[in-house]
């Protein structure tokens, strides 16, 4: 009983500690998305007097860049997800960002020292992937760690994973900005950026309550058929818990063991959502890396747009993915429903890029308002996906709340995800040279097998929540 009435003393000293551990994470992945933004930036600068992306090929290699940091990044990530399962946080996520700093300030050195050698971009990007892998499984499990037991998962992820938005839109800017000053510049501002923020981390950063004196109550998460999940505690008053299964989080105890990688692609519903980001995330990485490349190649009310104009005009379509991701995560949360809403919001996105592509071009306001929507329905489910629903399934009933699932879980998603992410600008590459209608109707097929992947998810959730009102 003393213990009992000891409880709510570490709930007050939780608030404290989640905000700080929210918005620590929340600058840290920003910062990885801003310095994966000035190649898509200078993307025009490059093809029209820079050797070797100039000329008519200039396109395909432009492309080839693009999937030699994705796929790079795609493989590695699975590998970091086991590692983040089992080595420090804090330690991981800082030297990651530090490494990602090097490698994106080495893209800008080619600037200053003249470099035209293909292989050494690609030597660079390739770099860049296998190091910024690791920081989305870390951001997830840390995140994991704090809100786990948190019913409101899907808000709070949902306003928490709008820094890649945010970091989309700051590196637009940043990279932007200081493009007239030479292109090299927009690498090395996101990089100075990034390596500091690593420093802040490997200083300040509590990966888990356990590192600061902290006890949370562990709830156990089950997964009720609809998408939702029926939340209750674990601890003394639960008499049919085995004790081997309850997970004290406090100081000295021992840590259950990390989830394999063969028993994580297992777990109920994860290839689905895995295999609907592919294409999800085809989808959204194309608009990431081609979008000002294609704002500056379309005009704009029979205008063209410069480079710096057309690298931030782009960060509307980032806005709108802010909220989408937002709603997707509080619409998810009121009904209940994660692959409802995933498949509502790629529904949308439809005839969103298709009116998009008719009618952006006629003035600019038409520009901003559709190129926010095709933001907002596009983002929403991916956003949705790598962050309440991979915690949903890091932490459901089948592997009793082993938190160490988390950074597997969200890598097997993601890293499937980022496999559709280097495919889409490899493609466009090619297809953009045919014309951006070609491009338009890959982007659509994409979303329509996303869509597929989905189906039978959404299909149970309806049939359960009509018998559960029957």
């Amino acid at each position: 009983m003393e213990a009992a009435a000891a409880a709510p003393a570490p709930a007050r000293g939780l608030g404290r500690h989640e905000y700080a551990v929210l918005a620590l994470t929340f600058a840290s992945y920003a910062s990885f998305h801003a310095s994966r933004k000035p190649p898509s930036i200078v993307k025009a600068v490059l093809s029209a007097d820079w050797a070797p992306f100039s000329g008519a090929r200039g396109p395909h290699r432009l492309g080839e860049l693009d999937v030699a940091f994705l796929s790079s990044y795609a493989l590695a990530m699975f590998a970091a997800g086991h590692l983040a399962d089992r080595a420090d946080l804090r330690r991981l996520l800082g030297a990651a960002m530090l490494a990602s700093g090097a490698a994106c300030a080495a893209l800008g050195a080619a600037y200053f020292l003249d470099v035209h050698a293909l292989a050494f971009f690609a030597a660079a990007q390739v770099a860049s992937g296998v190091v910024q892998s690791a920081g989305w499984p870390c951001v997830v499990a840390i995140v994991g760690n704090w809100f786990g037991h948190s019913s409101k998962r899907g808000a709070i992820m949902g306003v928490w994973n709008s820094h890649t938005s945010v970091g989309n839109i700051a590196g637009s800017v940043l990279a932007a900005a200081v493009l007239e000053f030479g292109w090299g510049w927009s690498f090395l501002v996101p990089a100075v950026v990034i390596a500091a923020l690593g420093a802040v981390v490997l200083v300040f950063l509590v990966a888990h309550p356990s590192e600061a004196g902290l006890e949370v109550e562990v709830m156990e998460v089950e997964m009720n058929g609809d998408g939702g999940e029926e939340v209750g505690l674990l601890g003394e008053d639960k008499k049919d818990v085995n004790e081997d299964d309850e997970f004290e989080l406090e100081m000295g105890s021992q840590l259950p063991r990390a989830i394999g990688f063969v028993e994580a692609w297992r777990l109920p519903g994860v290839a689905p959502y895995a295999f609907c980001l592919f294409f999800s995330k085809l989808v959204a990485y194309t608009f990431l890396y081609w979008l000002p490349f294609y704002i500056r190649n379309n005009a704009v009310a029979g205008q063209f747009l410069s480079h710096k104009a057309s690298g931030i005009l782009s960060i509307v379509f980032d806005i709108g993915g802010v909220l989408g991701g937002i709603s997707a995560g509080f619409l998810s949360d009121a009904i209940g429903a994660r692959a409802i809403t995933s498949v509502l919001f790629l529904f949308l996105s439809i005839p969103a890029l298709i009116v998009y592509r008719t009618y952006g071009s006629i003035s600019m306001q038409h520009n901003i308002g559709l190129m926010f929507l095709s933001g907002y329905f596009v983002n929403g489910p991916y956003s949705l996906i790598t962050t309440a629903v991979a915690t949903d399934l890091g932490t459901q009933d089948a592997i009793k709340g082993n938190s160490r699932a988390l950074a597997t879980v969200s890598a097997i998603i993601d890293g499937t995800g980022s496999v559709g992410a280097a495919l889409g600008p490899l493609l466009t590459g090619y297809i953009s040279t045919r014309g951006w209608n070609s491009v338009f109707f890959m982007l659509i097929v994409s979303i329509s097998l996303a869509i597929l992947f989905l189906i039978r998810l959404a299909k149970d959730e309806i049939v359960t929540k009509l018998s559960t009102r029957n």
